[in-house]
């Protein structure tokens, strides 16, 4: 079978933002054009970072797709580690707040910025988490 492996920014069970690496079966269509099962979205919304755009730390509001279209996005952790997206290249965003805790400035969440010379255009697909959570 044919797979993707897609990058997944998720709140492990210390609260802390991780990265990982999943595995996106394409199981469906036919040998030459692979499909995933079809995950049913709630949106969409496009978004512009101008040049020198930074967050503060903060959690995903719903889980999501992130899609960058134009320049280069930095996801950075509390650990001090980053991943840069490029055009073209996705990440799937399910670091939210757990069930009931208070957002806490020294544990929770990820920043993100734009980096390079040219402005930022993300395309952000939320997700039904009864569709999203059936490939992990």
């Amino acid at each position: 079978m044919t797979t993707l492996i897609l990058p997944v920014l998720y709140t492990d069970a210390d609260g802390y933002a991780r990265f990982r690496d999943d595995t996106l079966p394409l199981a469906e269509g036919t040998p030459a054009a692979r499909l995933s099962a079809l995950m049913t979205a709630e949106g969409c919304r496009f978004r512009f970072s101008p040049v020198g755009f930074s967050s503060d730390f903060h959690c995903t509001t719903a889980p999501q797709w992130l899609v960058v279209l134009q320049g280069r996005m930095e996801i950075g952790l509390r650990d001090g580690t980053a991943r840069v997206f490029r055009p073209g290249e996705c990440f799937y965003s399910s670091d939210t707040l757990p069930s009931g805790a208070v957002f806490d400035v020294q544990v929770h969440g990820h920043r993100s910025r734009q980096i390079g010379e040219e402005p930022l255009v993300t395309l952000f697909v939320p997700t039904r988490p009864d569709t999203a959570q059936g490939w992990r």
